[in-house]
């Protein structure tokens, strides 16, 4: 895949912070991105180099993880088409605090910080929207947080499948597989294994290959200790 400058202009567009900016700027930014292209499993920046800008999704899905000592992972957060990640390094000339890896082909462009700083001084009401955006970032991190400290896994599965499936139905992409998803929740694959069967043998949910339906959200809800 080629980088095409009016694809990022498109994504910048539906981008909260930068869309209100002008078609002439916007082109400006598009044409001094830097575009990516990455295999599955491939790094896009490693906990402990540098830290240089923002990131957009055009293709693909991603995970940032941090990795303990043994090698277990802790999934912080997915990517997907359209999203930006990354924020932090537009600000701060620092270590990545955690690891990026493309879950599948993906193509990305990135601003390096050096482009962006510059539009912030003259622009402070965007300066604002991503800050506001980073907040939000640091909101679900202090959330997962305490999930994994104060709730057992079955709680946190249920709360993930809650908030993950309004419709009553998570699509399992092609990567998300038990041991990924047991990185998500902090766990490993047997107790994640144990925790859907005790949902599915309770008539809460029922598990396939390609999903996982919620049967019944209010005794869900009840588990996830979200009643009160």
């Amino acid at each position: 895949m080629q980088n095409s400058t009016q694809s990022v202009v498109d994504q910048l567009k539906s981008v909260s912070y930068f869309a209100g900016l002008d078609a002439a700027l916007l082109h400006s930014l598009a044409g001094l991105a830097t575009w990516h292209e990455y295999a599955p499993g491939a790094i896009v920046f490693l906990e402990g180099d540098q830290n240089t800008g923002l990131y957009g999704l055009h293709t693909g899905w991603v995970k940032v993880v941090k990795f303990a000592l043994d090698g277990r992972e802790q999934v912080l957060r997915y990517f997907g088409p359209g999203e930006v990640f990354n924020e932090i390094g537009i600000f701060l000339a620092r270590p990545n605090p955690a690891t990026a890896i493309a879950l599948e082909p993906c193509a990305l462009w990135q601003l390096h910080r050096t482009v962006l700083q510059p539009l912030f001084t003259h622009q402070p009401e965007l300066l604002l929207q991503v800050m506001a955006n980073m907040a939000d970032r640091i909101a679900y991190l202090a959330g997962m947080v305490a999930d994994l400290s104060l709730h057992t896994v079955e709680v946190r599965l249920t709360r993930l499948l809650l908030d993950a499936a309004p419709a009553d139905a998570l699509v399992r992409q092609p990567w998300l597989t038990q041991a990924e998803l047991a990185a998500r929740l902090g766990t490993v694959p047997d107790v994640l294994n144990r925790a859907l069967r005790t949902l599915a043998d309770a008539g809460m949910i029922r598990v396939d290959r390609r999903q996982i339906t919620i049967l019944d959200r209010p005794g869900l809800t009840q588990r996830a200790q979200l009643d009160g």
